[in-house]
């Protein structure tokens, strides 16, 4: 039996969104787009298989499905904005393929106005057909949030922009067999930029606290008490923390490449999280010294390599260049992960510790970048001879914080 959709893309979005559709009895198909890494687990994909799921590996099975959506990735290129590489290889794929009165939907990031002026005429040229005329086009934001127990897809709004009143209800009936509440937007680009305001928004947000973060240690303040005090204000707060740095999918985006003009908060939010790194190492190599210890030669401990607790997903994880920069400084850097079984940082294998206690005791410094709840924080400080937590999960008193 042919499938009603077609996920292509089955990376850090398309998956959730393939997930989501066979969990509400969508007959899915997902095609690839290359070489993708998402957040399921292997007993999640098996589970997604045996209610159905089914991998396209011909691209003529694109044309037999009534919603397409393209979810490949869209990696930063190399003068700083979205790559859309994938986007158009997608594109020029479903098109080939594509017959009337399909809907196709772009969830991949994507700035204002990629959709019309990009995506748009891959698909009409490549399949001889028109927009809003023979197929209906739509963006919808995705809006995964990766292990999330709290935000089930079914409970998760999803907002729509079409490029046509038609266009938006299709896409809109789509959605609705996933979840509780679909919000339509005016058209695409509203649509568009509801993604760069939800991805733009977390970043500049992190940014403030993580600087607040560098101000309250210098000040002697307790940084995570204030946030509890604070989140306490029933309005106009929302509470965000501190870390190492900014990892997972979803970059800032600051228009670079694409506008007149780019948004400067963004850019200066960029310029703030990628210092976190940084700026943990410092703290690493101070506190080794106020204990009678150099950086050169010490064995430090990284727990949780990962961006995401309870994830096994590397990307962009703060992780990598705290590794970098201890190892220029001398260190002698190992790690422990439960998701992680093993790890490469510059061509090279890191050690990874087996017994998580013997590791902390051995190590001279033990440093949290991710709190994975399997990992006993009250143990762990008992154990460890110098203990450095970048996010504020330890007991109060039990270990220096960032």
């Amino acid at each position: 039996m042919p499938a009603d959709l077609a996920v292509i893309g089955l990376g850090p979005y398309g998956l959730p969104l393939a997930q989501a559709a066979v969990a509400a009895g969508v007959r899915t198909a997902g095609y690839s787009t290359g070489p993708e890494t998402g957040p399921l687990s292997a007993a999640e994909l098996r589970r997604m298989h045996s209610a159905g799921f089914r991998l396209a590996t011909d691209p003529a099975q694109l044309g037999r499905v009534r919603t397409a959506v393209i979810c490949a990735p869209t990696p930063r290129g190399a003068d700083g904005g979205l790559d859309l590489g994938q986007v158009e290889a997608a594109a020029r794929t479903l098109a080939a393929h594509l017959r009337p009165h399909t809907t196709v939907i772009l969830e991949s990031p994507a700035l204002p106005g990629t959709t019309e002026e990009f995506l748009r005429p891959l698909l009409e040229d490549g399949s001889g057909l028109r927009a809003g005329r023979d197929f209906h086009l739509a963006y919808s934001p995705s809006r995964v949030d990766p292990g999330s127990r709290a935000h089930p897809p079914a409970c998760t709004p999803r907002v729509i922009g079409g490029l046509t009143p038609a266009c938006t209800e299709s896409a809109a009936a789509f959605y609705g067999r996933l979840t509780d509440k679909v919000v339509r937007a005016r058209g695409l680009r509203e649509a568009e930029t509801v993604q760069l305001l939800e991805t733009n928004y977390r970043h500049v947000n992190i940014a403030l606290v993580n600087e607040m973060a560098v101000l309250c240690h210098e000040l002697g303040v307790d940084l995570w008490d204030v946030i509890r005090c604070a989140e306490t204000k029933p309005f106009g707060f929302q509470a965000f923390r501190p870390g190492p740095g900014v990892g997972g999918h979803g970059a800032a985006q600051d228009l670079t490449g694409h506008a007149t003009r780019t948004l400067r908060m963004v850019e200066l939010a960029q310029q703030v999280n990628s210092r976190m790194p940084r700026y943990v190492v410092q703290r690493a190599a101070t506190l080794l010294n106020e204990h009678g210890k150099s950086a050169r030669g010490a064995r430090v401990l990284l727990l949780g390599v990962t961006y995401k607790p309870d994830l096994a997903d590397l990307q962009g994880t703060p992780a990598r260049e705290i590794a970098v920069r201890l190892m220029e400084f001398g260190a002698s850097v190992s790690y422990h992960d439960p998701y992680v079984p093993a790890w490469n940082v510059l061509d090279r294998p890191v050690p990874r510790a087996d017994s998580l206690y013997e590791a902390a005791a051995d190590a001279d410094l033990t440093i949290l970048l991710q709190h994975h709840r399997t990992y006993d924080l009250q143990g762990l400080s008992v154990k460890a001879q110098l203990l450095l937590d970048t996010r504020g999960a330890t007991p109060t008193g039990a270990a220096h914080r960032l």
